[in-house]
């Protein structure tokens, strides 16, 4: 099939101008912070879950919190329970027990299913039911229980986020509950909470994070403002999403390298926490789209990280994307020092591709899908199941239908990015 497209130019300079950004109440950043979190919970409740897994429920640091909102006359219980991809089951089955504990406030401690099993779990103990009966955008009612979120993870920037991503093996995907209800009271980000952080976790949540960005800024610019803020979660590039989506790039080039390296910094780890919450910031009102998209049925079938499969696939959607968002990945191109030699906006937004792709291979983001475990004859099904999709495709710049999705599966998987680069065919 030939698809012929034509750049966006509404996303050029002096195109649209319209801004939306979603955020929680209050957001406080900085080396040491989270020593201040009693005093902040205090103000919420005194009957504070803390929700986290046992790697971190062990960890001294977690004590010193706990510590801390008690000296503030918390009552403090901590689950240690936290799966990771969160499975819908573990997450209901816990919910009884922690529902006679009867929280007046829950926190999120750790990296992203943490955070979103703090999210999930404030639904229903609000407004009880299943998790399935929140799937997708705006199904939830009204305000949860108060969230507190606390990551300790550069990448997925769920502190900042109206999202929740959770395991349904009825699925066999990961599906979302999206709704600014989801959206955390307060985000303590303190970057001495992830110098621990070992470097392939620290590799995996960073590409994760210049996904968020790049997604997020490259993504759909809808031209009917008026409406979207009540009809849609995620809304596509706006004014105030690009600001943050440009900073957080601009910190991932500088930074994930040394940060995911064997002697990673504090300029680093600063620089990485920040991008991350400026990734949540910029994805948590625009949206992610097609790496996100095509991951989801990947991941599911390889059991391989979500940060992992996002960031091999983040430079094959860009090729696939950069006829149609040519200014965009210019810019990127610019903030990665890339593209000077090149002598036009299409060169210069490919010289962007090339440079994520070898910035993930520096940090240890596999090659390919096949190095991944994906199975040649598994293509088919990743791209029909990756459709399902659609909060997340409907975000991408460049209609995805099946044929493209195979296309890009199949370029991914070879690790061929040539195969997406021709000048808008497929």
């Amino acid at each position: 099939m030939t698809t012929h497209v034509q750049p966006d130019r509404s996303s050029a300079p002096g195109g649209p101008s319209f801004g939306l950004l979603r955020a929680p109440g209050q957001i406080v950043f900085g080396e040491g912070c989270s020593a201040g979190l009693g005093d902040i919970v205090a103000g919420l409740g005194t009957r504070v879950l803390v929700c986290t897994d046992q790697r971190m429920g062990d960890d001294p640091a977690c004590r010193s919190l706990v510590d801390a909102m008690t000296r503030a006359g918390a009552t403090v219980r901590v689950y240690t329970g936290v799966e990771a991809e969160l499975p819908v089951p573990s997450i209901e089955s816990s919910v009884a027990s922690l529902r006679a504990f009867d929280p007046e406030v829950v926190v999120g401690l750790g990296g992203g299913s943490s955070m979103d099993f703090a999210k999930a779990l404030a639904v229903l103990l609000a407004h009880g039911g299943s998790l399935r009966d929140y799937y997708g955008e705006l199904k939830v009612p009204g305000p949860t229980v108060p969230v507190v979120a606390v990551p300790t993870t550069a990448g997925t920037g769920s502190e900042v986020t109206p999202v929740a991503v959770v395991t349904d093996p009825e699925q066999v995907l990961k599906v979302g509950l999206s709704s600014p209800y989801l959206i955390p009271t307060v985000a303590v980000v303190d970057p001495t909470l992830s110098y621990g952080c070992p470097p392939t976790l620290t590799a995996h949540a960073g590409a994760d994070a210049l996904a968020h960005c790049i997604e997020a800024f490259t993504a759909i610019r809808r031209d009917d403002p008026a409406g979207l803020p009540t009809r849609r979660v995620f809304v596509g590039k706006t004014l105030l999403t690009d600001m943050y989506a440009l900073a957080g790039i601009e910190l991932i080039a500088r930074s994930l390298r040394r940060a995911a390296s064997s002697t990673p910094d504090e300029v680093s780890r600063r620089d990485m926490q920040l991008a991350a919450l400026y990734g949540g910031l910029a994805f948590g009102t625009a949206g992610t789209a097609g790496a996100h998209a095509i991951q989801y049925p990947i991941g599911a079938v390889t059991h391989t990280s979500h940060g992992e499969g996002v960031g091999l696939l983040l430079p094959f959607i860009m090729a696939y994307n950069a006829p149609v968002r040519p200014v965009e990945l210019a810019t990127v191109a610019a903030l990665f020092g890339a593209g000077d030699e090149a002598s036009t906006v299409a060169e210069r937004a490919w010289s962007a591709v090339t440079a994520v792709r070898t910035l993930m291979l520096d940090v240890g983001i596999r090659p390919t899908l096949a190095d991944l475990g994906l199975r040649e004859d598994q293509i088919d099904w990743v791209a029909s199941s990756s459709l399902r999709v659609t909060r997340l495709l409907e975000n991408n710049p460049r209609p995805i239908d099946e044929n493209a999705a195979r296309a890009i599966t199949q370029a991914a998987f070879l690790g061929d990015l040539t195969k997406l680069h021709s000048g808008g065919e497929l």
